[in-house]
């Protein structure tokens, strides 16, 4: 037992460094500060594609959807230029620099530096391509870049934070210039070393390969990576380790909102826009689907729990706990199940809790390649309550309902053996106490 208390001690402060690591605190900040414009972008494409086509119809229609289309530009498709100034400022602020928001500016214009100059557009009803100058596409700034910006935001904030505490590069002019002229002086030969070695780079990548970063990033590094790691075996590895770390007291985010999050946002925003623009969806794992389906009523499907605890546990105090965790468990709040109940080190309870949030995967996954339920196309707050995320995730599917539902059922038969269980160790421990007192 003890070499058993040693291993998970050890686990859990490994998890732990590599959750803290600055870079993926950098990383989950950033997602977590873009997160509603996302999800405002899931809102547009539900109203543009489900909810204006039953109100109108011709040149109206085409008109009023003229709001998603300008809500999807402004967040989907600037997802790389989002990205690479907010990671770049949160980085900085990990390193307590003293101007994050100079490294945040650099980052973005970084990000710039290595886009390709010339881009092939096709225009409005014309067959052929043709070359274009002057112009950033939604094709590189957007999802393509995703990756590109968080690579160019965090090694670009490295580099000027470095650079800059170099005294001797400092530009002082004196006590009574104001705080901004002062700072901008202070940066001003990091600013021009570091987007000129990008300069440089990106000079080479197009004289020698004819190619920039940007393609090459999301060729080498971004394409790969997601499909391995959002792949059904990726995502019920990964998701089912970070359930495991939460029933050691470590939230599930330090592997989910590194590893994971990222690419499941890029696979919603491809799904959004295919959508939007009525293309075959691309992407059955996104991060749509992983929440509606795998954790319904929070991490590990607790939800179930209450259901299984109200309706056949005889222990008061664990029902007491399942009426207190009801109301927050509907929209997705589990601390109160999971630290009361308790799930942390329960090993009762830790088997279903790691368990069923990979079968309702699985089971929604096989519904959506089987054609049963259409893929999740919508960006939806994770608190909205279950039943309800399942139809408007998927645009309004209401098979999606009854798969979301099956998965509630086998989650009682799954929890139902574990909760009796725990009844029965709880009764036994209150008994030794009594018995210790007495």
């Amino acid at each position: 037992m003890g070499g058993n208390n040693k291993f998970i001690d050890k686990f859990s402060n490994v998890a732990m460094r590599v959750g803290g690591q600055i870079h993926l605190k950098a990383l989950r900040d950033t997602f977590a500060t873009i997160m509603p414009l996302y999800i405002l972008a899931g809102l547009a494409v539900l109203v543009n594609n489900v909810v204006l086509p039953f109100i109108l119809k011709g040149a109206a229609l085409e008109n009023a959807q003229y709001w998603g289309t300008v809500i999807t530009n402004g967040t989907l498709n600037i997802s790389g230029l989002l990205v690479a100034p907010i990671v770049a400022y949160m980085l900085s602020q990990s390193r307590r620099f003293e101007n994050p928001l100079a490294a945040a500016l650099i980052a973005l214009s970084s990000l710039v530096v290595m886009m390709p100059n010339v881009l092939e557009v096709t225009p409005l009803n014309a067959e052929k391509a043709v070359a274009t100058t002057g112009v950033l596409g939604y094709s590189n700034i957007g999802t393509t870049g995703l990756f590109a910006g968080i690579i160019i935001g965090l090694i670009t904030a490295e580099l000027f934070i470095n650079i800059s505490s170099i005294d001797k590069l400092k530009i002082k002019l004196g006590d009574n210039i104001p705080l901004a002229v002062s700072n901008s002086f202070n940066v001003l030969i990091p600013v021009i070393l570091v987007l000129a070695f990008w300069g440089i780079i990106s000079t080479i990548l197009y004289v020698s390969f004819d190619t920039n970063l940007v393609a090459l990033i999301s060729q080498f590094i971004q394409e790969p990576l997601r499909k391995v790691n959002t792949s059904l075996v990726g995502v019920l590895f990964l998701y089912s380790l970070g359930n495991f770390l939460f029933t050691l007291g470590i939230h599930q985010t330090v592997i989910y909102g590194t590893l994971l999050e990222p690419l499941l946002i890029a696979n919603i925003n491809e799904n959004m826009l295919a959508y939007a623009n009525h293309q075959a969806i691309p992407n059955i794992m996104n991060v749509a689907f992983v929440p509606t389906f795998g954790m319904i009523g929070g991490s590990g499907s607790t939800i179930v729990l209450i259901i299984v605890t109200l309706l056949f546990s005889k222990n008061k105090v664990s029902k007491s706990i399942a009426k207190l965790g009801l109301a927050p468990g509907i929209f997705n709040i589990n601390e109160p199940i999971i630290f009361g109940y308790p799930i942390v080190y329960n090993i009762a309870l830790m088997i279903p809790f790691v368990l069923l949030p990979a079968i309702g995967i699985a089971v929604a996954y096989a519904a959506t390649a089987i054609g049963f339920m259409n893929p999740c196309v919508v960006y939806i707050p994770w608190t909205t309550p279950p039943l309800v995320n399942a139809y408007l995730a998927t645009a309004g599917d209401w098979r999606a309902v009854i798969v979301q539902l099956l998965i509630i059922i086998i989650g009682v038969l799954l929890y139902l053996p574990f909760v009796k269980i725990n009844d029965k160790i709880v009764e036994k421990q209150m008994t030794e106490g009594e018995a210790e007192e007495a």
